[in-house]
């Protein structure tokens, strides 16, 4: 069985072929810039360039093209969008347009002249032309996609709230890691951006979406040190976002999230410490500008010692100095089957077999091997 797995964050998107019929090792993979870190440079080129930017497309990631953006508007020049590429930077679209964004039809678009970019965090196109290139099979038999998605908050909730307030709904349901992966009947319609993913595959084929943060999480479990630990904490330290779980094989028992460029290493250590002593409160979480923090049903007055903490992600490095000398217990720099920076391509493959089936066998093979 054949299934790609691609994860979109915000500095790269991870992309893993992986084929079933060989070791996961020959399985094509690739480590290319996030479709939003491509947005900002074609922005930021018209900057420069003093023309003007029309924005195209569905709702993406941001981050890197809206900071491109406010800048190409500071720079006193013009930006049209269309509402899909527009709630990109806003979901609503009033604040859009008062920061200096005209609106405009996709037929007014077309005929701009300008840096035409087109907003989109899936483009299967380019990854099959990628794969091609190489004279490798570009079909296959599902596809799993992860992005990191606030949701469409109310405008009057901000986004953190609303963010955390989905993670708690989806483990108060179901406190297993997996239960964040979706099926597209099952997509919250507050998730628009995981939406226009699953929109853009353009094939009739399963398709799983899966939050990339919990993706990394299960991914991490990949690795034979931490295969080999029932308990354990797993810690993703992304380019934009942290996240943190308690675990018990896959079941959640504790969770916090934040940014990573809201917290210094010293910060972050304390905030793990204090989840693992049962005494991290979404207060405090939230006050430091993160989402919040949470204890599953029957945990809030206390979880038993893990064993290990296992760490992926790709800032982790500028975290694990300060996560050592902490005194927590045993720091591991996970690497799933050897590569850390497809965590979350495999934590998108266990989501994938969660929820499609026909696919639990060839998925359970990778886990035979670690």
């Amino acid at each position: 069985m054949r299934i790609l797995a691609v994860d979109i964050g915000t500095g790269t998107q991870d992309i893993l072929l992986f084929d079933s019929s060989g070791p996961v090792e020959n399985s094509p993979k690739l480590v290319m810039p996030s479709p939003t870190s491509i947005a900002a440079r074609r922005i930021r080129a018209a900057t420069a360039a003093r023309r003007a930017v029309v924005l195209r497309g569905v709702i993406a990631g941001g981050g890197p093209s809206s900071w491109a953006l406010g800048d190409h508007l500071k720079a006193g020049l013009p930006a049209f969008a269309t509402p899909d590429a527009a709630r990109t930077i806003d979901d609503d679209l009033d604040r859009v347009q008062a920061d200096g964004v005209r609106l405009v039809s996709d037929e007014e678009a077309t005929r701009i002249e300008g840096e035409q970019v087109v907003l989109r965090d899936l483009d299967l196109d380019a990854i099959r032309a990628a794969l091609q290139a190489f004279d490798v099979d570009a079909d296959f038999d599902g596809i799993a996609v992860g992005v990191f998605d606030h949701g469409a908050a109310p405008p009057d909730v901000s986004d953190r709230v609303f963010r955390f307030e989905h993670i708690a709904d989806v483990l108060g349901h179901d406190a297993d890691a997996h239960a964040f992966a979706c099926l597209p009947g099952s997509l919250p319609t507050s998730l628009t951006r995981a939406r226009a993913v699953l929109d853009a595959v353009d094939l009739n084929i399963p398709a799983v979406f899966m939050d990339n943060g919990p993706a990394a999480a299960l991914g991490a479990l990949h690795d034979p040190e931490v295969a080999r630990e029932q308990r354990r904490a797993v810690l993703n330290v992304g380019n934009m976002h942290v996240l943190c779980f308690v675990l018990d094989g896959t079941r959640v028992e504790g969770v916090f999230e934040h940014h990573s460029g809201e917290v210094t290493p010293e910060q972050l250590a304390g905030l793990v410490a204090d989840l693992l002593a049962g005494r991290l409160t979404n207060e405090a979480v939230y006050s430091s500008m993160g989402h919040g923090a949470l204890y599953a049903r029957g945990f809030e007055g206390g979880i038993a010692p893990v064993t290990m903490l296992a760490v992926t992600g790709p800032q982790r490095e500028r975290m694990l100095p300060a996560l050592r000398a902490a005194g927590l217990p045993h720091v591991h720099a996970a690497a799933p089957h050897g590569d850390m920076m497809i965590s979350g391509c495999f934590g998108l493959l266990d989501g994938f077999a969660y929820r499609v089936p026909a696919a639990r066998e060839a998925v359970a093979g990778l886990h035979s091997s670690t």
